[in-house]
């Protein structure tokens, strides 16, 4: 069964690859593919699309967790995993946390990524920093209005929780 795990793992991180290296050359996007796997089937792929629809949002982990969720009706991903050609970035490693999915494996690192001309190194480096020493500035206005909204949620009794 570790051997049939393993293969799979194996064959899921391939198809990221493959979706990386066919997408770059065919001009949608830089190197990066995704896949979702669920019960040892993948559910969901994303490569990057960056360029191809000017969105910088638009990063393989992030495709392919838009159309995972999509396929599932879900806005959580429990009980999935994720394979990447790449280690992903910060915005994406958010968002595999709120989408809560259960594993990452990626091939290339962040470093791998920076030799190319990739390097997230910066945006790490910037969330660590207090907001107020920063590279772009951070200033909290109308607190008290914010606040009203938010309390408006604490006593709203329909919510969804997430």
């Amino acid at each position: 069964m570790k051997n049939i795990d393993q293969t799979n793992k194996k064959k899921f991180m391939r198809r990221a690859i493959q979706l990386s290296k066919e997408k770059m050359l065919s001009n949608k996007g830089g190197p990066f593919g995704a896949v979702i796997v669920q019960d040892e089937e993948i559910i969901s792929e994303g490569f990057n699309q960056v360029t191809s629809l000017n969105d910088p949002t638009a990063h393989a982990e992030i495709i392919a967790i838009r159309n995972a969720c999509r396929k599932l009706n879900s806005y959580h991903l429990i009980g999935t995993e994720i394979y990447c050609s790449c280690e992903p970035c910060p915005m994406c490693l958010s968002t595999i946390y709120w989408a809560h999915i259960e594993k990452v494996y990626y091939a290339n690192s962040s470093k791998d990524a920076q030799h190319i001309g990739f390097d997230d190194k910066h945006i790490f480096n910037e969330l660590t920093k207090d907001k107020s020493q920063r590279e772009i500035p951070i200033i909290q206005i109308l607190p008290e209005e914010g606040k009203a909204v938010f309390n408006a949620w604490i006593e709203k009794l329909d919510k969804t929780l997430y």
